[in-house]
């Protein structure tokens, strides 16, 4: 049961909070448990919540497109997607959300793309800074080498936007309001692969700024 519960609260949390720089050891626990369930309990325990959600997103209006997926299959494979992670707890897909209006449904649509993609850039961000910090605790860079790629790397989030170029598109509903304006919810998920090359990408065109301190090492200390 109490695993269960971490393997909701972090489907839940996930969706609508960016993550912070470090991660805590509330999430690092709940990843772990989530690493630890069976494939078969994640996807029942995914469809259920996904179900639930669906629900209540039914009861406020939205709907999808025809020919699109139902609302249930859409957040289930949001949520098997993101509480997937590797080995070392970093999620394989990393996922940005965001709801805008618009007079028409294509105005509403692009703008809820390029929020969502702000907001997948800043979860994409704290991720890897979590990840660095960490990494560069144990590396055997000099003080100011390790400062050096821990300061860019909180600097890079603007080129991480700037980068950041294939998404999928998990996640899309509508619903009109009472004025007759569409409103559209987009959720865009990016791979580990991608993830790791837009970082990659964006500390070290940080680090070319900031003074090319830890450039030769980025490769070693990401791993990647």
């Amino acid at each position: 049961m109490k695993a269960i519960k971490l393997i909701i609260a972090i489907m839940l949390l996930g969706m609508t909070m960016p993550m912070q720089a470090q991660l805590s050891k509330e999430q690092l626990k709940a990843r772990k448990e989530i690493q630890k369930a069976s494939k078969a309990e994640l996807t029942k325990k995914a469809t259920k919540a996904a179900v639930k959600e669906a629900k209540q997103l039914k009861k406020e209006g939205w709907k999808v497109n025809p020919g699109a997926l139902p609302i249930e299959k859409q957040l289930d494979k949001s949520y098997m997607m993101q509480n997937d992670f590797d080995e070392n707890l970093f999620p394989k897909y990393i996922m940005g959300e965001a709801r805008s209006v618009g007079e028409n449904y294509d105005a509403a649509k692009m703008q809820a793309q390029e929020l969502a993609k702000i907001n997948l850039a800043s979860n994409i961000h704290s991720e890897v800074t979590a990840l660095v910090e960490n990494t560069v605790t144990n590396s055997q860079l000099s003080p100011e080498e390790a400062t050096s790629v821990v300061k860019s790397t909180m600097n890079s989030k603007s080129f991480i936007e700037q980068s950041l170029g294939r998404t999928l598109v998990i996640v899309e509903m509508t619903r009109t309001l009472e004025n007759k304006n569409k409103e559209v919810l987009i959720r865009l998920a990016c791979s580990e692969k991608e993830v790791k090359a837009v970082a990659k990408e964006a500390i070290r065109k940080q680090l070319e700024i900031d003074g090319d301190k830890g450039m030769e090492k980025l490769d070693e200390i990401l791993g990647w």
